[in-house]
């Protein structure tokens, strides 16, 4: 059987069609939804208990490690896998916020490496994404919510964990980052998209908006050309913007910002992955992961209730033909990078 590597993702490639194809016309449609959806594993993540019950009622796609020692991760991966594996699944997707500015912190026992901030040059952002790559292909993980694109280290959630204030550099340097990490065999995401670099207040706490011109956009244009696998997408409102206001929803919920602009205005073709939906910018939308869906998300990250999201999304699914073709077209894409990444 013919092996496939990330190189393959945007490739015209008829045996990988074939193979995604045969993968998907296998799964019933709750089988198809729950790809798409991203549950917290760890220590910080929900219980591993609450992560195995979903596992069991296959009702999840992939795994973020959140947070933990490097050994206690390994022992969940090779535990959620047997049970996936048990189930007769589709195996799981494991990612990691590994940016250089978090994963020692998150991942205990992992090599140390500099804070993106400090990070000057491409030989630099070369090394330190091998190591990451190196570290979370060890793990069992595959899939790096990592590199920050947005601009400036004076947002309050942003800080040390961007390439700094200049764009070219910024550019420059996440360029580097993804196209090592996807030589590894690591999908890299670039994010916050649309830009959470030159906005006040922290989407954590806070729906944050920005104000006019989308200035941290253009960021993602050479990322894209280059073949970046995956791309976040922040919950920040746009306002005072003629073509792509949100109407007071965040990005991750906006349609003219995730299929308007990313999708079909800069080409992207790749994954677009919610930031967390647990976050306080989202306290007080309703359905807020079902819009994300609507919007034209692929992949939906922690979402706090996952069952009732899977059933959410099978209801239109069920009863709607376009929002079911757009399900489809997003799980095909989720095998596609399974596939490429080895997993299937």
């Amino acid at each position: 059987m013919e092996n496939f590597t990330l190189d393959d993702f945007y490739s015209t490639n008829k045996s990988l069609d074939n193979r995604v194809e045969e993968v998907f016309n296998r799964l019933d449609p709750k089988e198809r939804i729950a790809q798409m959806i991203v549950v917290a594993g760890g220590t910080t993540g929900k219980p591993s208990k609450t992560v195995e019950n979903l596992i069991r009622k296959r009702a999840v796609g992939g795994v973020l490690m959140l947070s933990g020692e490097k050994d206690q991760i390994i022992k969940l991966v090779r535990k959620f896998d047997s049970l996936s594996a048990q189930q007769g699944s589709i195996p799981l997707m494991y990612s990691s916020d590994a940016e250089p500015s978090l994963i020692n912190r998150k991942i205990k026992g992992t090599r140390p490496v500099p804070k993106t901030v400090e990070l000057e040059t491409i030989e630099m952002c070369d090394s330190v994404a091998d190591i990451i790559s190196d570290e979370l292909l060890s793990m069992g993980i595959k899939h790096n919510y990592a590199p920050v694109v947005d601009l400036s280290p004076n947002n309050v959630a942003i800080t040390n964990r961007t390439f700094g204030n200049d764009s070219t550099k910024v550019v420059s340097l996440s360029g580097a980052f993804i196209r090592a990490s996807q030589n590894k065999g690591v999908a890299a995401t670039a994010k916050h998209f649309p830009g959470h670099g030159l906005v006040s207040g922290d989407t954590h706490n806070q729906l944050v908006t920005i104000d006019g011109e989308m200035k941290e956009v253009s960021n993602y244009i050479p990322l894209i050309k280059n073949g970046v696998l995956s791309i976040m997408v922040g919950h920040i409102a746009v306002m005072n913007n003629e073509k792509y206001n949100t109407n007071g929803l965040p990005s991750s919920c906006s349609r003219s910002i995730v299929t308007d602009l990313l999708k079909n205005e800069l080409g992207f073709s790749g994954i677009v992955i919610t930031d967390a939906m647990n976050m306080g910018a989202l306290r007080k939308i309703e359905n807020a992961s079902l819009k994300a869906v609507e919007a034209g998300c692929d992949m939906i990250l922690m979402e706090p209730n996952e069952m009732k999201l899977l059933e959410g999304i099978y209801k239109n699914y069920m009863e709607h033909e376009k929002f079911r073709n757009q399900v489809d077209q997003s799980v095909k894409k989720i095998l596609r990078m399974k596939t490429c990444l080895g997993l299937l």
